[in-house]
């Protein structure tokens, strides 16, 4: 008697857009396939995410605006649903982050990215616990892209 072959489960592809605004070339930040493979090692299959990178200006706008705070934050995420959101990265703030903590900007950026996408997915950091538990994720999916321990005072610069 012949065996049929159950159908594979196909995985639900994700999707994720990079946006750069006006100013914020290429060359200043890690290139758009990279910025990718960060969001995807952190993302829900089926998911469908925008990276946006923007400057001083819309920065301080966007966190004025939805978190009454007047100036430029490093990372910014916005839920749209279980598996939507846009997460906006302020490229002179991660910058200036990268060299102050002595991290190349690809790590840094690689750690804002996921950062941004595990709260897309529903995780804060409001209470201790809730902490250690993101940010033991951000250190598993960081190792995975290759990148060290970002709370370490040892962190690895790649």
């Amino acid at each position: 008697m012949p065996t049929t072959k159950k159908p594979r489960k196909r995985r639900p592809r994700s999707r994720v857009v990079v946006q750069r605004a006006v100013g914020v070339t290429a060359g200043a930040a890690p290139v758009t396939a990279l910025l990718r493979k960060y969001a995807l090692a952190a993302i829900l299959p089926g998911s469908q995410v925008t990276l946006r990178l923007v400057g001083m200006a819309e920065g301080r706008l966007l966190n004025g605006s939805f978190r009454k705070r007047n100036y430029a934050t490093n990372v910014l995420s916005f839920s749209y649903g279980p598996r939507h959101g846009d997460v906006v990265l302020c490229h002179p703030v991660i910058k200036r982050e990268a060299g102050a903590q002595r991290k190349s900007l690809a790590a840094h950026y690689a750690h804002l990215i996921v950062h941004g996408i595990l709260h897309l997915r529903g995780h804060d950091h409001l209470r201790k616990s809730d902490a250690a538990r993101m940010e033991r994720m951000e250190i598993r999916i960081l190792r995975r892209l290759g990148f060290g321990n970002p709370y370490s005072e040892n962190a690895a610069v790649k």
